[in-house]
């Protein structure tokens, strides 16, 4: 799908509140709400914008600890990255599941109450996996930044 600039600029005022009306969001591009609209649907049916979501703190909902796991499997037979990847976004913690390349397979973001309830998530998912070679757990000190916010570069 090719993005004009105006799109960009719409995709940029979605992204710093996904809560804008079509009508203020014309008004900051500088379209008519009708149009806007129109280009704000087309973008969320091609998938685009792929959703509209509310950013929680972990911290407020409980969840005080944030982990980046790696993870490289013993076996890359197709069937068993699947079996990881459905196991994987099956579990409510998991924030992020990235396959990537490199010295490990996966690499995960996840969210926990406290270190017990990490201790029965690791024996489930990474202990009690035969397809698990090893995993390293890095716990989050604090959020430089946290965001999913793509920057889109417009010609204005």
């Amino acid at each position: 799908m090719e993005l004009d600039d105006f799109d960009l600029q719409i995709l940029q005022s979605m992204q710093e509140d996904n809560q804008r009306t079509s009508q203020d969001v014309a008004q900051r591009v500088n379209l008519s709400p009708v149009s806007c609209l129109r280009r704000m649907k087309r973008l969320r049916e091609s998938k685009v914008v792929t959703a509209d979501v509310s950013v929680v703190d972990p911290a407020a909902v409980g969840r005080g600890i944030t982990m980046v796991v790696l993870v490289s499997l013993e076996s890359e037979r197709a069937d068993k990255l699947d079996l990881f990847k459905r196991a994987m976004q099956g579990a409510p913690e998991i924030m992020q599941c990235l396959s990537v390349t490199g010295e490990v397979d996966f690499v995960l973001t996840l969210t926990m109450r406290d270190m017990a309830e990490y201790e029965v998530f690791a024996q489930r998912h990474f202990w009690g996996n035969p397809n698990v070679k090893r995993f390293s757990t890095l716990v989050v000190m604090s959020r430089v930044k946290n965001g999913l916010t793509v920057p889109v570069a417009t010609g204005v």
